[in-house]
C-alpha cells in the first residue's frame, strides 16, 4: 500500500513557507510604514537617503579632485564604492536591537525573530539597489558616467555583498539581544571598516602585502568585483569570489543558529 507521508510533508512544506512568506511581506509594509510614514515623500526616502549620501560624496570628490588611487572616471568610481558601502554598513544597524523594540511581534505565533531579520535587510537591499540603479541611470543620462561593462557580473558582486550585510546583520541582531554592548561598538566599528572597504580606493594601488591582508575582508573583495564588471579593462581588480562565498556561508550558518537558539528561548518565555 502506498504511502500518502511524502506528499503530506511536501505539503507541509509549502504551507509553512506561504505562511513565512505572508508574514516577511507584512513585515515589510509594517517597517515601510513606520520608518518613512504613510507619504508619498516619506516613500521615495527609501531610495533618496542612500541616494543623498552617494551624491555628496560625489560632489565633494568632484570639487576637490581627490585622489582614490587610479584614473578612473571619479563620478562612476564614488556611485560604485559608496553605493556599496551603505548597503552593507546599514544592514546591521537596522537589526540590532531589533527584537527588544518589538518584542509585541513575537506574542503572534507566526512571527518568529527571523522573520524580523529578513524584512528589515530586505528592505535596507531594495533600498540600496534602487539608488544605485538610479543614480546610475541619472548620470548616464547626462553623461556623467557611461553603463556598466559587464551588468551581469555587477550583478553577481552586488548580491554576493548583499548576502553578506545580511549575514552580518542576522549575526549582529541575535548578539545585540544577548548584550548591549553589541550596539555600542557597531557603530565605531563600521567607522574603523569604512577605510578599508574599498569605498575610496582600489586594491590594486596598494602595496602587494599590505592587499593580500586587505583582502580577508570581504566587501573588499566584492567591491573590485563590481568595479571590474562596471570598468572591464580600465582596471586591474583583484578578488576571491570563492572565498567570500565560503566566508558568507560560515557568516549565515553562525547566525542562524543564533537566530534559532533565541527562537527556541522565546518558545519558553
Amino acid at each position: 500500500m502506498a504511502s500518502n507521508a511524502p506528499a503530506n510533508d511536501a505539503g507541509l512544506h509549502g504551507s509553512s513557507l506561504r505562511v513565512q512568506g505572508r508574514v516577511v511581506y507584512a513585515l515589510l509594509i509594517r517597517e515601510l510604514l513606520t520608518r518613512y510614514g504613510r507619504n508619498n515623500f516619506g516613500f521615495l526616502w527609501l531610495i533618496l537617503e542612500p541616494m543623498l549620501f552617494t551624491l555628496a560624496v560625489t560632489a565633494i570628490w568632484t570639487a576637490t579632485r581627490s585622489v582614490h588611487g587610479s584614473d578612473l572616471p571619479i563620478v562612476a568610481f564614488a556611485v560604485t564604492g559608496y553605493s556599496s558601502m551603505m548597503m552593507w554598513r546599514n544592514m546591521p544597524g537596522r537589526c540590532i536591537g531589533a527584537l527588544s523594540s518589538n518584542k509585541s511581534l513575537l506574542f503572534h505565533r507566526q512571527v518568529r525573530p527571523l522573520d524580523v531579520y529578513l524584512a528589515r535587510t530586505l528592505l535596507e537591499f531594495v533600498g540600496s539597489s534602487a539608488a544605485f540603479v538610479f543614480l546610475i541611470a541619472a548620470f548616464w543620462s547626462i553623461e556623467w558616467m557611461k553603463l556598466p561593462e559587464d551588468a551581469l557580473q555587477v550583478l553577481g558582486g552586488w548580491l554576493m555583498l548583499a548576502w553578506f550585510g545580511m549575514g552580518l546583520a542576522w549575526l549582529l541582531g541575535a548578539l545585540s539581544e544577548r548584550s548591549d554592548l553589541v550596539e555600542k561598538l557597531w557603530s565605531p566599528l563600521s567607522y574603523l571598516l569604512f577605510p578599508f572597504s574599498g569605498a575610496a580606493f582600489i586594491a590594486d594601488s596598494l602595496p602587494e602585502r599590505l592587499r593580500e591582508v586587505m583582502l580577508y575582508l570581504p566587501m573588499l573583495n566584492c567591491v573590485e568585483f563590481i568595479r571590474e564588471g562596471y570598468f572591464g579593462s580600465k582596471m586591474t581588480a583583484h578578488y576571491d569570489m570563492a572565498y567570500v562565498a565560503i566566508f558568507n556561508l560560515c557568516l549565515t550558518f553562525v547566525a542562524m543558529v543564533l537566530v534559532r537558539a533565541m527562537d527556541i528561548e522565546s518558545d519558553y518565555e
